[in-house]
């Protein structure tokens, strides 16, 4: 009698803890980028230039919010970003055109830990992934380095995820 109550609490248990349990999953978007939505607004729009690493300057109409590296991700402006802005790589680092660079909020001490792996860095360099576009940037102009730390040693050019 006692192994069968100890056998009915112990099947008691494990029914209970097998239970589906409810809860939620909602996939990201772009794999861990922003969604993109049209600027509601004229009010909205923040033009920036990006200079290419063979000097080509490509305008772009981003908006308020925009995150600087998802935007070149969505136009193929080549920003690696490998760590997908958790501030744990120095891949997409970017110079800031001087007249914007006292525009931007502090670096985080982790953005500045990470801009000290960066090759060829500058004054004026920042991680384009915690570059915010506001009104206050209209006009930014930012430049890719000549070379990025990357792991990839082949030639390899990884794609955004």
């Amino acid at each position: 009698m006692l192994l069968r109550r100890v056998l009915q609490s112990t099947f008691r248990a494990i029914a209970n803890r097998s239970a589906p349990r409810n809860f939620s999953y909602t996939p990201s978007r772009f794999g861990g980028e922003y969604e993109w939505q049209d600027p509601k607004s004229e009010d909205e729009i923040v033009n920036i230039t990006y200079v290419t690493r063979d000097g080509t300057e490509k305008k772009i109409k981003g908006k308020v919010g925009d995150n600087v590296m998802y935007l070149a991700h969505r136009y193929d402006i080549e920003v690696e970003g490998a760590c997908e802005a958790s501030l744990a790589c120095c891949t997409c680092h970017v110079y800031v055109d001087e007249e914007y660079f006292d525009k931007l909020p502090e670096p985080k001490e982790e953005e500045e830990d990470m801009l000290d792996l960066a090759p060829v860095l500058k004054p004026n360099s920042r991680l384009s992934c915690q570059i915010i576009l506001t009104k206050e940037l209209e006009g930014i102009k930012v430049t890719l380095p000549r070379i990025t730390r990357n792991f990839y040693v082949d030639g390899h050019v990884p794609e955004p995820h």
